[in-house]
């Protein structure tokens, strides 16, 4: 670049600067500026010709006030003009004034692109580098349309200057970053990766940050550049600091280029080839070695640039996750640093060590470092800091060592920073429940958790442990007990009164033996907490009296009284106010055995994954919270599909993806039909059995309705009565089993990437016969996840598509299809889904539904989308059976069987005797046959070991009325199903979907 002469120091720009300067006010300031911009108008429009030395004077002058941070609304032709001169300093300042000044919708773009396509084509190495700045520093849409095809030209040109290849290549790099879908991949691209063997570092350095960014969209394309990195890479590693004299950075060959390097090679599993993954490994072997040498340099940037690169290296280490040597190496090399005296080094090595904590290769060598990182904890000054030392003590959590992290983490909360407290909280939860080999620990740990830091406990954590108490008759009586003792306390917090009401309310009874916690004692207990709680808290409370009603008869008249009380009767709350009404109501009219119908034990949720660990998800990002024990175990496949090629885990099984608890979780559990409304009852069907919605959500507006949800995220924590009635009750886990379950784990079958589907995939189909929440399709790529919910002839289903890369889906589309004349029998509806979907994200969709009348065949749903450039097509079939329509219905045992032989034509009945494919359990039969949706009607056949229901098909044109009789036969392992329905085809349909359940 040539250097300024001394008659090019624009002597006049200097003065006004220095007058600017000068002022006293800033009404001086602005009375100069004024004063100068007339002098500048006027010579612009006068009638003598400037000089191109006039002309970039006043433009500098312009863009200085520009700066200053006054409107400039002329002078832009001058500085166009500037472009067409020969001179460098006149065309310098002309480029600046655009790059600053020019935006892309301006009318002097046309003359601008001309002028840069004039000094591209111009072989002067200077002209050139201004006009691909100027490009990469608007980096408009407008840009990228005149010069994305030029700019590639230019860089792989064999007689480009090295310093034009590197300004072409950070050019490309910029348009590439605001306009992807303009910079076309064409032959340019294989002949790009090349530049990672030219001989100028600054062209390799400017080139591999282009290919790590187009890597990182199309892996495929530029595969090669692995094996030339690993080359390039291994030259700078081995080369002594004098070797590199131009790109040595305190005794440290290219500091900059090794950490790109690293990073490119992050965009790939480990090279396949022998050799060249023999070399890589003998580079971060160097590098590790180095790290341990003596500092040639006592100066910080030379401990800078030397961790820089470690810091890379133990990345790509981490990455490929296959080298248990290195692995265990980096761990140890990351503990040193733990203890450093410099902050952000203790800050990245805790970071460091939370990832490798996953990696079953050095989990344990983490686990060395345990006291280390409690000690950090406590004695750490930096919040950021303590903040990575917690994720660091949940990441190495194992069932060896969880009371112990969970006791310091307890002790650690009282004194912690406000900001911290709540992701403490969670974790806290989450561990108790994930290794909570007893159970009674696992109730101290939590209610010692509410009593430390009651504030930030969200309704998740005590959600979450009413839900396991229930599930875990081992724990019921300890839990009464201890919240019993825990309640005492003068002071207890909110969440806590919660937690009691609920559980003593479900199963006080289990300790009332005891004279020191009799019902009245306990009643009276809770009731002194009443009025220090908030509105939601009371109708708990109010709840959890009614079923002590139930529990202990001998404090009727006491809560009676309590209810009966004008603060209840006539409270300003509506909610409080109707629960009081219809609870007392209730407790006087009903008989002891409709009150023991009605406020009946909860019966045991369905196991999911659990709402903290989503909410955690969900604070923290998505990818960001490993699961402390199974992401060890095996390692995701990485972006472009290749697994891990060592022997230890070339067998083992992908792990889910950790978006999956964001995806599902919070949506509404499929309340698939209303209950059915029994004659006998006046009140709203929510008191049957009482739920946590029952004890903390509002009653049903009007008396014998049912209580519903209007939208997908009104049950956050999928936590409704509903969900009950329509899922199997699983069985009590072991005492050893996680209770973190994965609620789309169940055999999710695994579909190949590649390919366009040829076969429309229906492995899950028969599983979401009697259910409505799942993953329906998984392959490395993609994971399918629905929530449905219907109404009588209407239905809407929530498709949710995760993408398991980091690499972006395109031109994402998702539509359905009805064949085979189904379009006369269903219509479905899709919203249209967003076009793009990011790497690690999710996308959710909605189908309406409407059934026209009955059908045997289920819509299609085919998604199309652009991974790494290749189109892929994956056809799934949709779970929209007839049976999502029914409309359960009560009915007596002498209305039953009046209706059973009028339906008694043989086209009208419909007869299987089949074979049990899975055990013969009564509560899973009930179960499936209410998750079927029609009514389960007890007490009406003769033999109480047969079911029998009842339900009405609702489609637009008609109804249909539809009885079923199952008849197991234990001995013989065999059913024998009957359907009578109004319509044969209906009965054949009903009966093929419902017999492929047992």
């Amino acid at each position: 670049m040539p250097a300024v002469s001394k008659g090019d120091g624009m002597r006049g720009l200097a003065v006004f600067i220095s007058d600017i300067r000068n002022c006293k006010s800033k009404e001086a300031e602005i009375k100069r500026i004024n004063k100068e911009l007339a002098n500048i108008r006027s010579k612009f429009k006068g009638d003598k010709a400037l000089d191109g030395y006039s002309k970039k004077k006043y433009v500098c002058k312009l863009l200085f006030i520009f700066l200053l941070g006054h409107d400039i609304d002329f002078g832009h032709m001058e500085a166009v003009n500037l472009l067409s001169s020969n001179k460098y300093t006149e065309k310098q300042i002309g480029y600046l004034f655009i790059s600053v000044l020019v935006n892309s919708n301006s009318d002097l773009i046309r003359l601008i692109n001309n002028a840069i396509k004039n000094d591209l084509s111009s072989r002067n190495p200077t002209f050139m580098n201004l006009a691909l700045h100027c490009i990469a520093n608007v980096g408009s849409r407008e840009m990228a349309e005149a010069f994305a095809a030029e700019v590639p030209r230019i860089l792989v040109a064999g007689d480009t200057m090295d310093s034009v290849k590197q300004s072409a290549a950070l050019c490309l790099l910029r348009l590439n970053r605001t306009s992807p879908d303009l910079v076309p991949m064409g032959e340019w691209t294989a002949r790009v990766v090349h530049l990672l063997n030219d001989q100028h570092l600054g062209v390799v350095t400017a080139a591999t940050s282009l290919i790590t960014t187009l890597a990182q969209k199309n892996p495929d394309d530029f595969k090669t550049s692995v094996s030339l990195a690993v080359a390039r890479l291994s030259r700078i590693v081995t080369s002594a600091s004098t070797d590199l004299q131009d790109y040595t950075y305190y005794f440290v060959a290219a500091p900059w280029l090794s950490v790109k390097l690293l990073r490119l090679l992050q965009c790939y599993p480990p090279p396949e080839d022998a050799a060249i993954r023999g070399r890589l490994t003998e580079c971060l072997e160097t590098i590790l070695n180095k790290a341990q040498e003596p500092p040639k340099s006592k100066k910080v940037q030379h401990s800078n640039a030397k961790n820089a690169v470690l810091f890379e290296a133990i990345s790509l280490i981490i990455h490929h996750d296959s080298e248990p040597t290195l692995l265990v190496r980096a761990c140890n090399q990351l503990g040193q640093f733990l203890q450093h005296r410099e902050t952000n080094l203790r800050y990245l090595a805790l970071e460091s060590m939370c990832t490798l904590a996953s990696s079953e290769f050095s989990h344990e060598a983490v686990k060395t470092h345990i006291e280390t990182v409690i000690n950090a904890l406590k004695t750490e000054r930096d919040v950021s800091v303590r903040q990575r030392a917690v994720d660091l003590l949940y990441a190495m959590c194992d069932r060896s060592n969880a009371k112990q992290i969970v006791a310091e983490m307890l002790s650690y909360l009282e004194t912690a920073d406000y900001s911290i407290r709540e992701e403490i909280v969670l974790k806290v939860a989450i561990l108790a429940e994930k290794y909570a080999v007893d159970y009674t620990w696992y109730v101290d740990t939590i209610l010692n958790l509410i009593r430390i830091a009651g504030d930030y406990v969200s309704e998740e954590v005590w959600y979450r442990v009413i839900q396991i108490v229930i599930n875990r008759d081992d724990v019921q009586g300890y839990a009464a007990k201890t919240v019993f003792e825990a309640l005492q306390a003068p002071a207890c917090h909110e969440n806590l009164v919660k937690v009691g009401g609920y559980i003593l309310g479900e199963f006080g009874n289990l300790i009332a033996g005891d004279p020191r916690s009799s019902p009245l004692i306990q009643f009276n207990l809770l009731h002194s907490k009443f009025h220090l709680c908030s509105v939601p808290t009371r109708a708990l409370l109010l709840s959890a009296y009614i079923k002590f009603i139930n529990l202990f008869p001998e404090v009727k008249g006491t809560i009676q009284e309590v209810l009966r009380s004008d603060s209840q009767l006539r409270n300003a709350d509506v909610e409080l106010q109707q629960r009081a009404v219809e609870y007392l109501r209730l407790s006087c009219i009903a008989s002891t055995d409709i009150l023991a119908t009605v406020l009946e034990e909860m019966p045991p949720f369905p196991e999911r994954e659990s709402s903290i660990l989503a909410k955690l998800k969900k604070k923290k990002g998505p990818g960001t919270v490993p699961d402390p024990e199974d992401n060890r175990k095996e390692r995701c496949a990485n972006i472009n599909g290749a697994t891990n090629h060592s022997s230890t885990t070339a067998n083992a099984k992908a792990s889910a993806p950790s978006f999956i608890g964001d995806l599902l979780a919070p949506v509404l559990p499929p309340i698939n039909r209303p209950r059915p409304v029994s004659s006998l009852s006046l009140l709203p069907t929510p008191l049957t059995p009482l739920s946590l919605q029952a004890y903390a959500m509002p009653l049903s507006p009007s008396a014998g309705s049912h209580f519903q949800v209007s939208s997908p995220a009104s049950d956050l924590l999928s936590l409704g009565s509903a969900s009950t009635l329509n899922s199997t009750p699983p069985s009590a886990p072991k005492a050893s089993a996680s209770l973190l379950v994965d609620v789309f784990s169940d055999n999710s079958p695994t579909a190949p990437i590649g390919a366009p589907a040829v076969v429309v995939a229906d492995e899950n189909f028969s599983r979401f016969v009697c259910k409505n929440n799942g993953v329906l399709f998984e392959n490395q790529l993609l994971q399918i996840g629905l929530k449905s919910e219907y109404r009588q002839n209407l239905g809407r289903m929530y498709v949710f598509y995760g993408n398991k890369t980091s690499t972006q889906f395109h031109n994402f589309t998702a539509s359905v299809v009805c064949q085979d004349g189904l379009n006369s029998q269903l219509n479905v509806h899709a919203k249209p889904a967003d076009p793009m979907v990011e790497g690690g994200a999710q996308l959710q969709q909605t189908l309406n539904i409407e059934c026209l009348s009955d059908f045997v065949e289920a819509p299609v749903l085919n998604i199309q989308f652009r991974y790494g450039g290749i189109l892929q097509n994956i056809s799934v079939k949709l779970p929209v059976t007839l049976n999502k329509f029914f409309q359960p219905t009560e009915m007596g045992s002498q209305d039953f069987f009046q209706r059973w032989k009028q339906l008694g034509a043989p086209q009208q009945e419909v007869q299987k005797i089949f074979k049990a494919m899975y055990s013969m359990d009564s509560e899973v039969t009930k179960a499936k046959i209410i998750g079927f949706g029609v009514a389960l009607l007890d007490g009406v056949d003769p033999n109480p070991s047969n079911f029998v229901g009842a339900g009405v098909i609702h489609t637009k044109t008609s109804q249909v009325g539809c009885l079923i009789r199952l008849e197991p036969n234990a001995q013989a392992q065999m059913y024998r199903l009957t359907l009578r329905t109004s319509r044969d085809t209906v009965s054949q349909r009903l009966c093929d979907l419902l017999s492929d359940q047992f």
